[in-house]
């Protein structure tokens, strides 16, 4: 069998998970938005008024350039829709819950990479939408007009916004409100919530892979160097616009981590979503492997420079 008819085959499979199961998943994410909520204050988004030039760089490498870079690299690999819509979904969605403890270990700007998280949750509720539909539209276009195909998924911006309304808004609230209210409690539960939720979260994904072991063992080789490749670029975005506009050392380094490493759990929440993918495989296999293999990568790199001077 040719590769593209295989991935073709995986596009046409659609894990969809019973109602208790997306619920838990639903909670599960609202919980680590919350966790992640409790580490956000205003200070935060103050230090990006007072020296905005790093969180520009890094706001443009994330919500622009990754984006741009995402349908070129579509483009080029001509994968099937279910792969290139995952891949943009993944691309449009914030930085990942962990790039903050990345960043400490790669020697990284700490307050910079809890300010860009800050930002990049509150701006996704409307630029993680905003992203998919547009960057995703124009590959529909494009597509349909190559194939003479219409691809079988519904864009819905909206249908999107009120999923991450819920999802990243009202924990992302509720946790800030928590932490103004009860400051010595949150000192307290902070960290013990920030580690809880990554690992619940991760054994939510273990287990989802486990109860689709047949199909992730069929099909993981197919996606993997997908995955390998769009994370580099990512990586390497967030690396070169950096250097491009000769931020200090530690702020390149802070700058890549956060491009490269992406909450493909939301993305994850999306596509399981009934109202909006219905767990469509290829997208869905995208966001698993991304959620595993940029907790490599990151790791990787932070290990690597943890050990190099600033």
């Amino acid at each position: 069998m040719m590769y593209g008819d295989s991935l073709e085959l995986l596009d046409s499979i659609y894990l969809n998970f019973n109602q208790e199961s997306l619920l838990l998943l639903n909670i599960t994410l609202a919980f680590v938005m919350f966790g992640v909520a409790l580490e956000l204050k205003t200070a935060n988004f103050k230090r990006i008024f007072l020296n905005p030039k790093p969180a520009l760089v890094g706001i443009i490498a994330q919500f622009l350039l990754l984006p741009i870079l995402t349908l070129s690299l579509v483009l080029i690999l001509n994968p099937t829709p279910g792969i290139a819509l995952g891949m943009i979904l993944v691309a449009a969605c914030p930085g990942g819950n962990i790039s903050n403890f990345m960043t400490s270990l790669a020697k990284g700007n700490t307050e910079l990479s809890v300010s860009l998280t800050a930002v990049a949750d509150v701006s996704a509720l409307f630029m993680t939408p905003f992203n998919f539909a547009f960057w995703g539209g124009i590959y529909a276009a494009i597509y349909s007009k190559g194939s003479g195909l219409i691809i079988p998924i519904e864009i819905d911006p909206f249908e999107m916004f009120k999923t991450m309304f819920v999802l990243l808004g009202i924990p992302l609230t509720i946790g800030m409100l928590f932490s103004y209210k009860f400051p010595k409690i949150t000192s307290k539960i902070v960290k013990p919530i920030k580690i809880a939720s990554i690992v619940i979260f991760a054994s939510y994904v273990v287990g989802a892979i486990a109860l689709n072991w047949v199909y992730f063992y069929k099909y993981v080789h197919l996606v993997f160097f997908i995955v390998l490749i769009h994370n580099a670029i990512a990586l390497t975005t967030g690396f070169s616009i950096a250097k491009l506009f000769k931020l200090s050392r530690n702020n390149v380094r802070t700058i890549t981590i956060e491009t490269g490493i992406q909450n493909s759990g939301l993305a994850l929440v999306l596509i399981f979503n009934p109202k909006l993918f219905n767990g469509m495989g290829g997208m869905a296999f995208i966001a698993a492997l991304w959620g595993i293999w940029h907790i490599v990568s990151g790791l990787g790199i932070a290990a690597y420079w943890s050990r190099k001077p600033i």
